[in-house]
């Protein structure tokens, strides 16, 4: 049975409808668009009053006055032409309260029917460092990945790396124009591979002729020469690692670390599916798949290239076929920059053509930029690019501002303070991040992003451990948290607040966004807050109220650290602060 709230009043509604003949799909409940009237409404005779050819209001009455009999309701009023507005009865409020509390998923529901769903974000290019533009990618699939594995979806989580196409030629050839040969490629470290990048970048730039050799030499790769093979290996092993560690510093985790290497066979049997079908044809020197123009012009996807390597889009549609045939993949999302979509239209289109995925759910969630002031990409302070591992040093440095140093605090050495500082700069980072929508790009103020006030990551951390402090002296006292009653607004309106969670990570989940889940978060905190201030737990008028108010703090703190966990953040059990 459902304990959400909203849903139970939902049934409500829906059993007066069938009761009087009314069409149970306009019975949805939501929470109203008017606290000040009531905590839902219901706007189905709006929309039946066609259909049932009455006046809306009379048919809303009509529901009215069967829901009036409901104990578990306190008022029941039909407004304007007739919106259904209900409040609820404080006793049904409190036991929902107490059934979230009993509930090991704080009374979120399960999917019903659970999906296999394959999540592909990180997105990371071989030889190259991970900068400001891969954190929204990595932070906002975590996340998405999170929330669905809670809900009960089996995830697979893929970072898709970048170790297949011209760039590796392009390194293989600078370091023979460096060396003269491969002989020390397995010898050299991943800072010096990027810097060997970075001279083949401009060479091809300004050379045709190295562009032309770097082409060759990929082809040699991918045809499965050895000694090219050998030292691609190295190249590609070294550079996971590097990658792996900047992930591992964010809490970004992958179920696999696959490449566009491991889709090279696939991609070759989806030339072939193509040509079979009829759907291939030569045009100017390459072999390509035309697709249907909408309402506007859809660029055809490339097959062949005219120098014999695969196109741009056939990885991804072979990486498509992969995991369909070896994941069982029934969804497939993707967290890649929204200048992507184009690619993604063109990828999704191929797919549905050549008919080996009839059923699958695919989408690209395409993310906007991490702007600095100026409100261009964020960059180092000399105008270079901003690495990831700059900006998670910056961010630590910043935070370090505000913590006291090691052994100040009794308890605290250079271990917990380093682990303190870890926790709220990536909470920092993480949760600007994470209350943006994932579409809009945002801007980065290393000033205000670390604050314990605000909508900030480090105030909800803080809200958390000002609760367990709360429930460390009611433990002293002996005080444990027990049934809930509601006898103050403050105490209503928290409870109200904390009964629209099955909702906020339904949401979440629905539109793969996480902002829902750092707005909810906020709200949620500052809601607890006004409570808090008003409603005082240790000295409360009877021991009763105490063990009451202390069970909504439990349950608030129990929803904040399960929301933050799910948006990739941890909770510290204290948080500290310079005084």
């Amino acid at each position: 049975m459902s304990l959400s709230l909203e849903k139970l009043i939902n049934q409500k509604v829906e059993k007066v409808f069938s009761e009087l003949g009314l069409d149970k799909k306009f019975a949805t409940v939501k929470i109203s668009d008017r606290p000040d009237l009531s905590d839902f409404q219901c706007n189905g005779a709006l929309a039946l009053a066609k259909i049932e050819k009455k006046n809306p209001r009379e048919i809303a009455t009509q529901i009215a006055s069967v829901l009036q009999k409901d104990s578990d309701l306190a008022k029941i009023s039909v407004d304007g032409p007739g919106f259904l507005n209900i409040s609820v009865a404080d006793e049904y409020i409190a036991k929902n309260m107490q059934d979230m509390s009993n509930d090991e998923m704080l009374g979120i529901e399960k999917i019903d029917t659970p999906k296999t769903v394959v999540l592909d974000y990180g997105g990371p290019n071989v030889a190259k460092a991970m900068h400001v533009g891969h954190l929204r990618s990595g932070t906002i699939g975590e996340a998405v990945s999170r929330i669905e594995r809670f809900l009960g979806n089996k995830v697979i989580s893929d970072v898709h790396f970048g170790d297949w196409g011209t760039p590796m030629g392009m390194i293989l050839s600078e370091i023979i124009n460096h060396d003269g040969d491969l002989s020390k490629a397995t010898t050299y470290n991943v800072d010096e591979i990027t810097e060997f990048y970075k001279a083949a970048n401009i060479r091809c730039k300004e050379d045709e002729n190295a562009k032309e050799n770097a082409r060759i030499i990929t082809a040699k790769l991918q045809d499965g020469d050895e000694e090219y093979r050998k030292a691609w290996r190295h190249i590609r092993d070294i550079s996971v690692d590097a990658v792996k560690a900047n992930y591992e510093a964010l809490d970004v985790n992958f179920d696999l670390w696959l490449g566009e290497s491991d889709a090279h066979k696939a991609s070759g049997d989806v030339v072939e599916m193509a040509k079979q079908m009829g759907l291939a044809e030569m045009d100017d020197g390459a072999l390509i798949m035309r697709l249907e123009e909408t309402n506007k012009p859809m660029p055809p996807t490339i097959l062949i290239k005219r120098d014999g390597g695969f196109g741009y889009q056939i990885t991804d549609i072979a990486t498509i076929k992969m995991r369909v045939e070896d994941l069982k993949a029934e969804e497939i999302y993707y967290f890649v920059d929204q200048r992507q979509s184009l690619h993604f239209e063109q990828v999704f289109q191929s797919v549905e053509k050549l008919k080996f995925a009839p059923d699958l759910v695919m989408k690209h969630y395409g993310f906007g930029t991490v702007n600095g002031k100026d409100g261009k990409p964020f960059k180092t302070r000399d105008g270079g690019v901003m690495t990831l591992e700059n900006l998670i040093k910056m961010s630590k440095d910043k935070v370090r501002e505000s913590i006291p140093n090691p052994n100040e605090v009794d308890g605290y050495g250079e271990k917990e303070i380093e682990k303190l500082v870890n926790q709220v700069a990536i909470a920092a980072i993480k949760f600007q991040d994470l209350k943006n929508t994932t579409s809009s790009g945002y801007i980065f103020d290393l000033e205000d992003f670390a604050k314990f006030e605000g909508k900030t990551g480090p105030y909800i951390q803080y809200a958390i451990a000002r609760i367990n402090s709360i429930l460390r002296k009611a433990e002293e006292k002996n005080i444990t948290p027990n049934n809930v009653i509601i006898t103050t607004a403050d105490e209503r309106n928290l409870a109200l607040k904390i009964a629209q969670l099955n909702a906020a990570v339904w949401r979440a989940h629905n539109e793969k966004e996480p902002s829902i889940i750092s707005d909810y978060v906020y709200t949620l905190a500052q809601t607890f807050s006004t409570f808090y201030n008003s409603s005082p737990i240790m000295t409360a008028e009877s021991k009763e109220l105490m063990s009451s108010r202390l069970a909504l703090a439990k349950l608030v703190r129990d929803i904040l650290v399960k929301l933050l966990y799910l948006l990739g953040i941890e909770s510290p059990e204290v948080m500290l602060k310079k005084a």
